[in-house]
């Protein structure tokens, strides 16, 4: 079992930005792939950025790219998401997950919104 809970989410205006953190607990941390997903109201949850178990492989969509930055620390057990120049398309519900299996994302926090103001 892996406990994930998100937190950092917030108002900001365009051009901001801020820093989500997502805190791990249960199954080892360092063993697995971690991801940010979003969900914008009436949208599909769709993929932000992973990061590899060891921090040093990440992968992000093409809309938050050289804008968002997915890091890891293994010694606390924590994943963040540093966004930047965020816009308002940026605004939706920011969740954290983890993959401990080979296909899918298996673990998910609750989310912490994000809102954008133009």
């Amino acid at each position: 079992q892996v406990q994930l809970v998100e937190s950092g989410g917030g108002l900001v205006q365009a051009g901001g930005s801020l820093r989500l953190s997502c805190a791990a607990s249960g199954r080892t941390f360092s063993s697995y792939r971690m991801g940010w997903f979003r969900q914008a109201p009436r949208k599909e949850r769709e993929f932000v950025a992973t990061i590899d178990w060891s921090g040093t492989s990440t992968y992000y969509a093409d809309s938050v790219k050289g804008r968002f930055t997915i890091s890891r620390d293994n010694a606390k057990n924590r994943v963040y998401l540093q966004m930047n120049n965020l816009k308002p398309e940026d605004t939706a519900v920011y969740y954290c997950a983890a993959k401990t299996v080979r296909d899918r994302f298996d673990y998910w926090g609750q989310g912490t919104q994000v809102t954008v103001s133009s």
